[in-house]
């Protein structure tokens, strides 16, 4: 619990709504790009990009992810049943994401 409030005082330096303002200013504002002509960075297998993403998450809702994930064949996404932004602190979901990083498991 030391950790996650350790994390948690820096994620507040700015306080939430400035960081949540932030977040939707990067997530829904205008690109120079759009992300479904990204092109795989790996196209000869030698990484992987694995997007992981809570569903119950309020800010990106899941299924934006899954239709950027269906698009882009390239990325292996993850859904996190019942969990919202800091799904990574869940013991469970943390060591799957350093399998999945460290071993390649899924």
């Amino acid at each position: 619990m030391l950790s996650i409030s350790i994390t948690l005082s820096y994620v507040r330096q700015q306080s939430v709504s400035e960081s949540i303002c932030r977040d939707a200013n990067v997530g829904f504002g205008t690109w120079d790009f759009d992300p479904l002509d990204l092109d795989n960075p790996f196209p000869n297998n030698e990484g992987q990009v694995h997007l992981w993403q809570g569903d119950d998450y309020q800010l990106v809702p899941a299924m934006l992810q899954r239709y950027i994930a269906q698009k882009l064949s390239w990325i292996q996404y993850h859904e996190v049943p019942g969990a919202g932004h800091l799904f990574p602190y869940i013991q469970e979901v943390s060591a799957d994401i350093m399998k999945t990083q460290l071993l390649g498991e899924n």
